[in-house]
């Protein structure tokens, strides 16, 4: 496995900054590797990524120095040892609710004596053809970065005892989902979802845990660092089609001087 760039820019306190992608597809990985991400996280929730598309991607990721992620659909072990087997450098988990739940993350994640992953002679291990696999098990289990989402109301209620759970390294905030599970879908700026928001940010800085969450766009980026985020991701859609519409009403409009025009 290789060394995780990204958990060392959180050890040392820098904010990080990735993009979500859904279609399974390593030449966009690989396009998207150029513009300077920390990490990308490949979706396999709400995306049809499979693992073996995400082992390509994996690849595509790594040629360009960017941490690949990997959001599996479903906190189960056979379902996370799949993924990670493709060499992704960690991963995010949907709808932790309790302790014990990311206990079970936790333990999907890491090999023994921490945890109960499975252990082979796959990619992820560089089929043991670099190192032994007793290295490598205790490389993989410093180096994995595990993200937790926290996206309903009882997950807020119960956070602070996710958050001593030994081996997590993000709390990501799903504001959607937390924003329906509370009553008021998509609806960001109700009084009540923000202020489970502040419940949120409350607790996480309070522990040794990195804030995560998904933004719309680079001013609430801002704005969510200035609230203490230091792993900040933003939808691949959310960056494309600003600037398609952008390009297109620039495009369109009718100059109204000559000038000279240059290809390339």
């Amino acid at each position: 496995m290789r060394h995780n760039s990204l958990k060392e820019k959180l050890r040392n306190g820098e904010t990080v900054y990735g993009c979500f992608i859904r279609y399974p597809n390593a030449s966009l990985v690989e396009v998207l590797g150029y513009c300077g991400w920390d990490f990308i996280v490949f979706d396999g929730e709400h995306g049809t990524i499979e693992p073996a598309d995400c082992e390509q991607m994996v690849r595509a990721a790594e040629l360009q120095g960017v941490t690949p992620i990997v959001r599996v659909p479903v906190n189960q072990p056979h379902v996370i040892l799949r993924f990670l087997d493709t060499g992704a450098h960690g991963l995010h988990v949907p709808m932790v609710k309790s302790p014990e739940d990311a206990e079970a993350v936790v333990r999907s994640v890491k090999y023994q004596p921490r945890g109960s992953r499975g252990l082979a002679a796959v990619r992820a291990s560089d089929y043991a053809q670099r190192v032994p696999l007793r290295e490598y098990v205790a490389q993989a289990n410093a180096e994995t970065l595990v993200a937790v989402h926290i996206e309903t109301g009882d997950s807020v209620d119960r956070l602070p005892e996710i958050l001593g759970v030994e081996g997590l390294d993000v709390a990501f905030l799903g504001p959607t989902d937390l924003s329906n599970s509370l009553g008021f879908p998509g609806e960001l700026q109700n009084p009540k979802v923000q202020a489970t928001f502040q419940r949120f940010v409350d607790a996480v800085s309070a522990s040794r845990v990195a804030l995560g969450l998904m933004v719309p766009n680079a001013e609430a980026a801002r704005q969510w660092r200035a609230r203490g985020a230091r792993y900040i991701a933003v939808g691949f859609e959310n960056v494309l089609n600003p600037a398609c519409r952008n390009y297109l009403k620039s495009a369109r409009e009718y100059p109204t001087y000559s000038r000279t025009v240059h290809l390339y």
